[in-house]
């Protein structure tokens, strides 16, 4: 506790800076933890090394183009190109697509960053043929869904969470019935996931639907709660339904509440190649809720946690471990990617 409360008033004395000294403080850290993540990038392969995975690659190039975006910095392109043209051939998954309908949206998402970052076209059309390959996992079964592998393994809250964010965030970057095409399957996405019983009555999703098509009470992930929240409000650009932003709010509010200690953002357990990743993927959708609800609870909460990576979970080479409240652990892509997501967030609410 004590050290919460040091780091809660060295963040108010921070907020209290002139706005250009608190964007140069925050924006510091960002660029040496993306030296530190480039470290670990392979340009034959275009992917990050071990233990950081497929979809792990996804996020990470996201950050490159969420840096380009909220800096202007054009420093990454070139290695966002490189993992665009060299990643599918790589890792044999074409159209960047495979079994796992979560790691193809994740490249969907990915792809969309960089156009939004860069302009380029073809990254667009790469999300829009990877959003074609996922629909291919929605049926009938639990009244609606994609499932979570091509096989047809569970009904799970991840794959159609991204699904709704890409669709909405397609219908935003289109125009016409294209637009419209995207609109109509955010929409059935979302009344099906609503409906589902995935959000529970803390307004935490869990982690799926179980064989009777039941909420499965398994662990509430934070990456679970971002990314919904992420597609609400990408909904919200075209229905303009104020039911929306409560239900993310409500969402991301629980999350503040339940998923931290002492202020500090936490999964239930940090274990192997995947769990490191989910708070940053939180934070990246928190931001979006932010720039739409510019809550002060929510500036606070990217400084705190900006915060305390810094302070209690960093090495001496900007490595940023996997818990954020400290001790630092170990040091990889994954660990450094999700920690940026978090230092990107803090930045752009200090720029804004």
């Amino acid at each position: 506790m004590r050290r919460w409360i040091a780091g809660f008033f060295c963040c108010l004395g921070m907020l209290l800076l002139p706005s250009a000294a608190r964007a140069a403080n925050a924006r510091r850290p960002v660029e040496q933890g993306l030296q530190r993540l480039q470290q670990w990038y392979n340009p034959q392969s275009g992917i990050w090394a071990k233990p950081a995975g497929w979809w792990n690659a996804a996020n990470a190039t996201t950050v490159l183009a969420n840096y380009r975006i909220v800096t202007g910095s054009t420093r990454y392109d070139s290695e966002i190109e490189n993992t665009f043209e060299r990643a599918p051939v790589s890792q044999d998954a074409p159209n960047f697509t495979n079994k796992y309908y979560d790691d193809s949206g994740w490249w969907a998402l990915a792809w969309i960053a960089a156009y939004d970052a860069t302009g380029k076209q073809e990254y667009l059309q790469q999300a829009e043929t990877i959003f074609t390959f996922l629909t291919g996992g929605w049926d009938d079964v639990c009244g609606g869904g994609l499932y979570w592998t091509t096989d047809r393994r569970g009904k799970n809250a991840i794959p159609n969470e991204l699904f709704l964010e890409v669709a909405a965030r397609l219908a935003n970057r289109t125009s016409g019935d294209l637009s419209a095409y995207y609109r109509q399957w955010a929409e059935r996405e979302w009344g099906w996931f609503r409906n589902s019983g995935m959000i529970n009555a803390q307004s935490l999703v869990n982690d799926g639907l179980n064989r009777a098509c039941k909420n499965d009470n398994k662990t509430e992930w934070t990456y679970n709660q971002g990314v919904i929240v992420g597609g609400l409000v990408a909904m919200q650009r075209f229905a303009h339904d104020p039911e929306l932003m409560r239900q993310a709010t409500a969402i991301a509010d629980a999350t503040i509440e339940h998923l931290t200690v002492h202020g500090i953002l936490v999964d239930r357990t940090v274990h192997g190649g995947d769990t490191p990743q989910f708070k940053g993927i939180f934070m990246r959708n928190l931001m979006a809720l932010y720039r739409q609800e510019p809550k002060p609870r929510y500036k606070q909460f990217f400084a705190v946690n900006a915060h305390s990576i810094l302070t209690n979970d960093q090495d001496a080479s900007h490595a940023y471990g996997g818990l954020w409240q400290g001790p630092f652990d170990s040091a990889d892509a994954t660990r450094q990617t999700s920690a940026l997501d978090a230092l990107l967030a803090n930045l752009t609410a200090q720029t804004e």
